[in-house]
């Protein structure tokens, strides 16, 4: 058989007259999959749902290295449904969100899933941020939003007695939902469809055969926490899927670089003359979340969110379907953080210290200027997988597949942040779509 692009690239990163690794695991046990997902996260909980419900009843395996599903970023958001305002059009963050949204809506009511569509104010605070407010309406009527309405303060005041502002777009389409129920609901369905979950198991590499196969390398979560870093690191079992779709979320790019001949020494310095792109480079923002206290109800009825900042959408009220006010997040580039870990999730700080309240007073009173102090306690952190660092321009979602890197049966999904949660249906629905085809 002849050796296809990725094949070639591995054997060129692996040297003439060098062994691979892997060819030493002639004594680990081997077996055959149908469609494996790399990742229990939201997304990776729709797209094994979608295989298995929609698309040919495939035999779905999810391998997740946390004890449960949903531990990460899935877990660690605003819980908000997006109505597709902020992203450029056409981009898939705006196709995605928009086709999400209404699907998301539709299956809440259908599974009676907790949700409330209770609108957003994105608010000016001086004539400087006008222009930029004007900006966001023109692109959500672009990018199919429906319902925008532009407000006097004087209106939107009225309706938010607590709120201070001089112009704010109303999108009646936002919401809130609980998303560990809407998570829970699309694993039974998956699960009532043959799918099967495997916790506490991580992929720590993997290679691409002789024969063109991607094969993964599966090891126990607790022999990977347990590793002595130094030591090679051999796994339990081989799995030999026909379809790997990697929603690692903050592991997917690290995942990548890990399977032979995808990525690995593959840049501007490579020998290899293929078209083969390497996995994007990882950035990672943390974000801050603080509750309201000491108060007796809650100061606003809809979402109040800030012109957007850099590497986020600004430090913006929530509501919980409890009532729970929270502020945040904000944003905390990253540094400095070991991509090569096996546990990605293991790998970040997700407390929240008490005293960067001292940076959210004054962000939030630009709108709440009733903010009084002392009233913000700490909440929790979530971490953004991004694609583009400070001062770059915001990066779209990036959907890999064998065209852009050179390996049959792989489908890389990168950058998944927000609008992620409100995407999900619709990332499922794309990533099904090409494997049909």
């Amino acid at each position: 058989m002849k050796p296809n692009t990725s094949t070639k690239i591995f054997r060129a990163l692996m040297g003439a007259g060098t062994k691979p690794r892997w060819l030493e695991y002639e004594s680990v046990p081997k077996e055959t999959a149908d469609a494996v997902v790399i990742g229990a996260g939201v997304v990776g909980i729709a797209v094994a749902r979608e295989l298995a419900v929609k698309h040919g009843g495939r035999e779905v395996l999810v391998i997740e290295s946390a004890p449960t599903f949903g531990t990460g970023s899935s877990s660690r958001n605003s819980e908000v449904i997006h109505a597709g305002i902020y992203y450029p059009t056409n981009s898939l963050k705006s196709l995605f969100c928009v086709r999400g949204r209404h699907l998301l809506y539709k299956y809440c009511k259908e599974h009676n899933i907790p949700h409330k569509q209770i609108g957003k104010l994105i608010v000016a605070t001086g004539s400087s941020e006008i222009p930029k407010l004007n900006s966001l309406m023109s692109r959500g009527i672009e990018n199919g939003v429906e319902g925008l309405r532009m407000m006097e303060g004087e209106e939107a005041m009225k309706i938010e007695p607590e709120l201070q502002c001089i112009r704010a777009l109303l999108s009646p389409a936002s919401g809130i939902l609980d998303s560990h129920s809407f998570m829970l609901s699309l694993l039974g369905e998956a699960e009532n469809h043959g799918t099967i979950f495997s916790y506490g198991t991580t992929v720590i590499g993997g290679h691409i055969d002789e024969d063109d196969h991607i094969q993964l390398h599966i090891a126990d979560t607790m022999a990977v926490k347990n590793w002595d870093g130094r030591s090679h690191l051999k796994p339990d079992l081989i799995l030999v899927p026909k379809l790997v779709v990697n929603c690692a979320g903050l592991g997917a790019i690290a995942l990548s670089r890990r399977i032979y001949g995808h990525g690995h020494g593959l840049d501007s310095n490579s020998n290899s003359n293929s078209r083969a792109l390497p996995p994007p480079r990882p950035y990672f923002a943390r974000g801050c979340y603080f509750t309201l206290s000491n108060v007796k109800s809650p100061p606003f009825r809809y979402l109040i969110y800030p012109i957007p900042e850099e590497g986020g959408l600004g430090v913006h009220v929530t509501l919980d379907l409890n009532g729970q006010v929270k502020f945040g997040p904000d944003v905390e580039w990253i540094d400095n953080v070991d991509t090569s870990s096996f546990l990605m999730n293991s790998s970040f700080d997700y407390s929240v210290p008490r005293d960067r309240a001292n940076k959210f007073y004054p962000e939030i009173r630009k709108y709440y200027p009733g903010l009084k102090d002392g009233s913000l306690e700490p909440g929790y952190a979530g971490i953004r997988p991004k694609l583009s660092g400070p001062k770059q321009s915001p990066s779209d979602f990036m959907i890999q597949g064998e065209e852009s890197h050179g390996i049959g049966g792989l489908i890389n999904l990168y950058g998944i942040e927000s609008p992620g949660l409100t995407s999900s249906m619709a990332i499922a629905e794309h990533v099904a779509t090409r494997i049909s085809k």
